[in-house]
């Protein structure tokens, strides 16, 4: 169990919990009228809008730039009876939204395929592979998703060839945009579109709400996959904030109430019963979609989500199942000889940051391992495996507050090339400059992360008492959901708590207790996952202790209590 730093977001003042309160037409519990004033909810207007999105809530998408190119040519592909390729990208984004684009458009039009790109053979983004199958098979245009946004040269190469571009992107563009017909990316600083933090497949869903628009089709079919648009919203770990909360909270009502045949058949796989949430997408959903793409192709991940029904996903899960079933055992091994690396090298122990590599590692999952790595030694990391061709790839991870792509572009004369962002970062290295980098890395490390940066920071949204808890109080909680990337789960902590019974550990690590608050007298179970004997250690000395928490359920034998979901434990300084 990491050392945690607590640091408790700003409290809104009494005044502004008394105006929100008494502008709600309901009771609202001070600390709920908090949290969402936290959250920038401090009129009842917008709270009612946060608590109930919708459709209407949606912006319209000829706001955003290129839009009216996008859709006159796909128009004109289409009178023309064109060939149309829809161009993803093999992580979760990346084939959810070739599973909505293709899924929807074929419905209206018959001359479209998909590609995806081998992670292996052609790596990420367009490829000149992926342009040689298009101008084979004669395809005119080609329409990405997810990627293209700094894929100069490859469209360059396929306008030569009397290929067009349509590009929907999410990420940071360059200094120069490809020169493509129409280039839909919110981060464009040219594009005026209000909500700049859509995921890929939120883009491409914002260019097929256009065209439906503009071919008066009827937007039902779209809408009904807004789960997929959910799920790539929770795996590309996208602020779910504005647009993307009513995406992901209409997307998750789809899921629970009927779904996508290939997303129901993963829930099935992965145990997950519903009503699922953004947590069971994340850790259920993903990973298995991810896996094909990393163990094999993501031809079967994609295929999947396309099923027509429920017996043809069925049958394709399994080969899903194997794969994330190969990744998992994979990524453990290899986390288990990373740490051991680590933990047998005094100067890699005493080090800023990790730099490891190893030739038999497997490409596919050394990001996974970089981030199992900052669990247990919390700096930035990079995890390197062999590419072949005489060449290192690795893959880098990040802590709060230090900018790795910044620190790449310190050590850039010793990579080769190098792409990502301030917390991950992709790079290929030469195996004669191995030593020289991770030298430079570490001094470039050691320079910028100070002795409090290399422990982690849990945000707390505010101390409360055990009364503070109930049903009603957890109900409010549950109807803030979605949760996720700035706009977390709530985080309490309550002081001077005690064991009303002893401590247990269940499997070695996981920490199961009762817990009395010593200034209410009231008692709740707790579950600590992963604390293991540090923690019970401390717990089960007899003296109150400080807990960080979120609030959760427990259903035993058909009986549901709430209980508290340990995040850290602090011992009371004397």
């Amino acid at each position: 169990m990491i050392e945690q730093n607590w640091q408790y977001l700003p409290s809104p003042s009494w005044a502004q919990i008394k105006a929100l309160q008494a502008q709600s037409r309901k009771p609202l519990h001070p600390v709920i009228a908090s949290l969402l004033i936290q959250r920038n909810i401090a009129e009842a207007s917008h709270a009612r809008e946060f608590f109930r999105p919708a459709l209407s809530q949606l912006h319209d998408p000829w706001l955003m730039k290129d839009m009216d190119k996008a859709v006159a040519r796909l128009q004109q592909a289409m009178v023309n009876d064109e060939k149309i390729l829809v161009y993803g990208d093999y992580d979760v984004d990346g084939t959810t939204s070739v599973a909505v684009f293709y899924g929807f458009l074929s419905e209206y039009y018959p001359h479209l395929t998909y590609y995806i790109p081998d992670r292996y053979k052609e790596g990420y983004g367009i490829s000149e592979a992926g342009i040689a199958y298009a101008e084979a098979n004669g395809f005119s245009l080609i329409v990405s998703i997810d990627c293209g946004i700094k894929a100069i040269d490859k469209v360059a190469t396929a306008k030569a060839q009397n290929i067009d571009f349509i590009i929907c992107d999410h990420h940071n563009p360059g200094k120069q945009l490809p020169d493509a017909i129409a280039v839909l990316d919110p981060k464009r600083k040219d594009c005026s579109y209000p909500y700049k933090e859509l995921s890929g497949c939120g883009v491409g869903f914002k260019l097929l709400q256009a065209l439906c628009e503009a071919m008066e089709w009827s937007p039902e079919s779209l809408f009904r996959r807004l789960d997929l648009l959910a799920v790539s919203i929770a795996a590309d770990i996208v602020p779910i904030t504005g647009e993307n909360r009513v995406f992901a909270f209409l997307g998750l009502k789809l899921l629970n109430e009927q779904g996508n045949f290939g997303l129901n058949a993963l829930l099935q796989s992965a145990g997950k019963k519903k009503p699922v949430n953004i947590r069971d997408v994340v850790f259920g959903i993903a990973p298995r979609i991810n896996a094909a793409g990393r163990m094999d192709h993501a031809h079967g991940a994609t295929k999947l989500l396309l099923s027509a029904t429920e017996q043809e996903a069925l049958s394709l899960v399994s080969g899903l199942e194997s794969h994330n079933s190969n990744r998992r055992t994979t990524d453990e091994a290899t986390t288990l000889e990373a740490l051991a690396m680590i933990e047998s090298s005094d100067k890699r122990k005493a080090a800023r940051s990790t730099v490891l590599y190893k030739d038999d590692w497997h490409k596919g999952i050394i990001g996974i391992v970089a981030s199992r790595c900052i669990e247990t030694y919390y700096r930035p990391t990079i995890i390197l495996a062999n590419s072949g061709k005489d060449k290192i790839t690795g893959s880098a991870r990040s802590i709060a507050d230090f900018d790795l792509y910044d620190a790449l572009c310190e050590c850039a004369e010793f990579i080769d090339q190098f792409g990502g962002h301030t917390h991950a970062a992709g790079l290929t290295i030469s195996p004669d400059k191995l030593k020289d980098f991770e030298a430079r890395f570490e001094e470039v490390v050691a320079a910028r992360v100070s002795e409090a940066m290399l422990m982690p920071t849990i945000k707390i949204d505010r101390e409360i008492s055990f009364r503070d808890i109930n049903r009603a109080f957890y109900k409010h909680i549950c109807a803030m959901e979605p949760f996720g990337p700035a706009h977390m789960e709530p985080i309490f902590s309550t002081r001077f708590v005690q064991c009303a019974n002893p401590a247990r550990l269940l499997n070695e690590k996981h920490l199961k207790l009762e817990l009395v608050d010593s200034n209410s007298g009231l008692i709740f179970d707790a579950i600590g996952f992963g604390m293991g004997f540090k923690a019970f250690e401390l717990v089960d000395a007899g003296k109150p202790f400080h807990i960080a928490y979120t609030i959760g359920e427990n259903t035993y034998k058909d009986k549901c209590k709430l209980q508290l979901v340990l995040k850290d434990i602090k011992a009371i300084e004397p």
